[in-house]
């Protein structure tokens, strides 16, 4: 699969669809645009960084430098619905800003969040989909 290819698709590959209301926290000059716009692409419909409905989807960029991972973790609850997901995106190994799998399994943990899948998508960025444990979803 070549890149454009990848990055086309990347969207649906994350289980995002027509409809969904995506929350974007953590955006910066270094986010991927390609991968937003395949987000994008995939919900038919702009990201939202404020919010007056539950989310589906929040989409949350973050670099070691960032601050506290935890707080910016319960922060992106707020507006997430009680099914909804997290999508932390991180710099690959070896990139600015690079975090550690144990700081965002740790992270997630005390967030009340549990991590599951890691895709690659994109040349610098990886995604963790974080979840609420089935015992926490309502």
């Amino acid at each position: 699969m070549n890149a454009a290819a990848g990055q086309s698709d990347v969207g649906a590959r994350l289980g995002f669809t027509p409809g969904m209301v995506v929350q974007e926290l953590g955006w910066d000059e270094d986010t991927d645009d390609e991968l937003r716009i395949a987000i994008e692409d995939a919900i038919d419909a702009e990201m939202v960084d404020e919010v007056v409905e539950a989310v589906d989807v929040v989409v949350l960029w973050w670099r070691d430098d960032d601050g506290d991972l935890t707080d910016a973790l319960v922060d992106s609850l707020t507006d997430l619905s009680p099914t909804g997901d997290v999508w932390l995106f991180t710099p690959k190994v070896g990139r600015d800003g690079y975090v550690d799998e144990a700081d965002i399994i740790e992270a997630a943990a005390t967030a009340g969040l549990a991590a599951t899948s890691t895709q690659q998508v994109s040349e610098d960025w990886s995604a963790r989909k974080l979840v609420r444990p089935k015992g926490g979803r309502r």
